[in-house]
């Protein structure tokens, strides 16, 4: 198996968005209700790159997941703070791509001066539920995730309710002042790709 870590890139739309909509479409993972199209996920691609990285783990050269940062809240005073989503393709699951990509975007993250990485979760409301599992909430406990809010109820999907946990993860210590972040655009291109070629 020949693993690689890149960068999306927007030609990449309709491969994520294939394996996106898989979780639209079939679980509660997501709590968006209609798929949007590749060339929404183009728009979405674009837009994230402006500011945080959005990486693509490939496998024996397909695209098999990815992972990408945004803002956790629109005002200047979560400059500090992102938020982290990862969506591995069905057939690409327990060869470890989570840990990878989480790995990578953390790294990366740091260097933009990222205080806190916060990861919302849909969580079931009752055992067996067909929709959704708590494996998502197992995985970032294993990555140094805490849980730090529960939203009950919040969710509803497939004509039943879910709950939703905001998980977070300290990458750097808060200093006073705090140092400027820093755009994803404006890192050194040589130091991105030592972090994305690591241990491949």
């Amino acid at each position: 198996m020949q693993l690689r870590f890149r960068l999306a890139v927007e030609e990449d739309a309709e491969a994520l968005c294939a394996i996106y909509s898989y979780y639209v479409n079939n679980t509660a993972v997501s709590f968006e209700w209609v798929a949007p199209t590749a060339e929404e996920f183009r728009e979405r691609i674009r837009r994230t790159l402006l500011s945080y990285p959005y990486i693509v783990a490939e496998v024996d050269g397909s695209v098999a997941g990815y992972i990408y940062a945004g803002r956790l809240g629109v005002r200047k005073a979560f400059d500090w703070s992102a938020e982290t989503s990862v969506y591995i393709g069905e057939a690409y699951h327990r060869l470890g791509l989570g840990r990878r990509l989480y790995e990578k975007l953390e790294a990366i993250l740091r260097l933009q001066r990222v205080v806190g990485a916060y990861a919302a979760i849909a969580v079931p409301r009752v055992e067996d539920d067909p929709y959704l599992t708590r494996r998502s909430e197992q995985f970032h406990e294993a990555m140094g995730y805490r849980t730090v809010a529960t939203y009950h109820s919040c969710g509803y999907k497939f004509g039943r309710w879910y709950d939703k946990i905001d998980m977070e993860k300290e990458l750097n210590a808060p200093g006073c002042p705090q140092a400027d972040f820093v755009p994803f655009p404006k890192l050194p291109a040589d130091i991105v790709s030592a972090i994305l070629s690591a241990n491949d």
